[in-house]
């Protein structure tokens, strides 16, 4: 009856002296240790100077080094290492711009310029992509773009979206979070693709660009995304010392444009031509619907490019007043082109010359001038004009919704303008690496990095597309059988209509 509480004792004794074995026994005469000084408090001046810093875009913890470049250990201010507030709210502004770009933007503007039988389909590989490309972007995609690594591909270090949280990354803003950074760049991969729909339009399996697009991203879109914008980008020649070619391109004339527009290319040219091609009527069956899309694009872009500067500041105004200029100006000249040549302005002229607009001044929207804009703007509306009215009739190819005539006879365009036009007074960070190549002239020599950029853009876009084009047709086949192409992609992929009649 008495073990019961001896042992209970004994275990009570074996854990005081566990205890008393830890704590630390400490002779009379010994030194008692040092204490540790506070951390330097910042004085009025730095706290004052991070607050500037936050109006000027700028580091706010260069206001704490000493004169030798470093910061004291535990120097800080709140400004050092927290999103501003403004700043964040423009780029998630500029997020639901650039998704809004897609959808709906160019789900209606694809959706109008197609069939009745196929309007449907456009806007479900629109939803497709927004879904597909935001798992590969999770996963590692926005790792692959943005962290460091190679100058051709960047390391797995962000991959599953680890470390990326609400603080900055300092390698590419130093006021906006992180997160919120990889979801605006999330909608640039999302759209990018999707602008190839365009090409390959009523006549692509469902399960066949469901295929292509996770090759392409990984082979095109993601190495040339990092080349161009990653910190150690090959190509990154505003912020990147060692890049092989220092080209610049602000919001995506290679990234985006390039890349989707050449590689369309070649898809619509592997895919064949549409069943009656050159023999039935293909016209588009809603230019209401492809008016409605285009306003919508016009709108969105705004995120697209003026989002690009990643801050509410004076680069991202500019990218905004020029965006507006080149693309009301190309869409006044494409439709006066028609005017001269057909007799008739088209209302899909318009549209055509507005998109254009938008398209060719994106790689230069922040580092040009207004007057350059509006260069740019006069020969958005007659180069891809031509390539789509003349052109696209020669040679013979069915880009059914005009992608290469506009996005990479556009993007290609811009690219090379940019070089031309390219100016230090419209953005101050072209000094930082590139004194020697922006000489605010016409011939300067930035011009021939810009040539050396699209060059390699177009091989990466046509050779990748190709091997995985064949791929694909090999593994799971291109297109659907003539008859389901004569039902309509509606019916055959979805088993939906797009419009009910009684």
């Amino acid at each position: 009856m008495h073990i019961l509480p001896r042992v209970i004792r004994a275990a009570l004794a074996c854990l005081a002296a566990g205890l008393l074995c830890r704590i630390p026994m400490v002779a009379a005469d010994a030194p008692h240790p040092a204490p540790v000084p506070a951390p330097p408090v910042p004085t009025l001046e730095q706290r004052v100077a991070g607050l500037e810093a936050y109006l000027a875009n700028a580091d706010p913890a260069a206001t704490l080094k000493d004169s030798k470049g470093n910061i004291p250990s535990g120097l800080t201010t709140p400004s050092v290492g927290v999103a501003g507030p403004g700043h964040n709210v423009w780029q998630m502004t500029s997020s639901a711009l650039v998704l809004f770009m897609t959808l709906p933007g160019l789900a209606l503007f694809y959706g109008g310029l197609v069939r009745r039988k196929n309007v449907l389909s456009v806007m479900a590989q629109c939803l497709l992509l927004s879904g597909l490309v935001t798992i590969l972007w999770w996963l590692c995609g926005y790792s692959l773009v943005f962290h460091s690594g190679s100058a051709v591909l960047g390391g797995l270090g962000f991959a599953f979206l680890n470390g990326v949280s609400a603080a900055p990354n300092t390698d590419y803003s130093f006021w906006v979070s992180h997160n919120v950074f990889a979801i605006y760049q999330l909608m640039f991969a999302i759209i990018t693709p999707a602008l190839i729909v365009g090409a390959i339009a009523e006549r692509m399996k469902f399960s066949a660009i469901f295929l292509f697009v996770v090759l392409w991203m990984f082979v095109v879109y993601f190495p040339q995304a990092h080349m161009v914008w990653g910190i150690d980008g090959f190509m990154n020649g505003v912020w990147n010392p060692a890049a092989g070619i220092k080209a610049i391109d602000f919001a995506g004339g290679t990234v985006v444009h390039m890349t989707s527009g050449w590689s369309a290319l070649v898809l619509c040219i592997i895919l064949g031509k549409r069943i009656g091609f050159g023999r039935d009527n293909l016209a588009p069956h809603s230019l209401v619907l492809c008016m409605v899309g285009t306003g919508m694009l016009w709108v969105g872009w705004y995120g697209f490019n003026a989002g690009s500067a990643v801050a509410a500041d004076g680069v991202a105004a500019n990218a905004f007043t020029t965006t507006t200029l080149a693309a009301a100006v190309a869409s006044f000249v494409w439709p006066m082109a028609e005017w001269l040549t057909k007799g008739k302005p088209s209302v899909l002229g318009f549209c055509s010359g507005a998109v254009a607009g938008l398209v060719v001044i994106t790689p230069a929207c922040g580092f040009v001038t207004v007057n350059g804009s509006v260069l740019i703007g006069v020969a958005a509306g007659i180069v891809p004009w031509f390539f789509c009215y003349k052109v696209k009739s020669w040679i013979g190819y069915d880009d059914a919704l005009d992608t290469f005539g506009v996005h990479a006879v556009g993007g290609t365009l811009g690219a090379f303008l940019t070089g031309v036009l390219a100016r230090n007074g419209a953005n101050a960070n072209l000094a930082a690496n590139l004194k020697d190549k922006v000489l605010d002239s016409c011939l300067q020599p930035l011009v021939f990095e810009q040539l050396k950029a699209i060059g390699l853009t177009i091989l990466l876009a046509v050779a990748g597309t190709t091997a995985i084009a064949y791929l694909v047709k090999a593994l799971i086949g291109l297109r659907p059988s003539r008859e389901e192409e004569m039902e309509g992609l509606d019916l055959t992929d979805h088993g939906e209509p797009g419009y009910h009649h009684d």
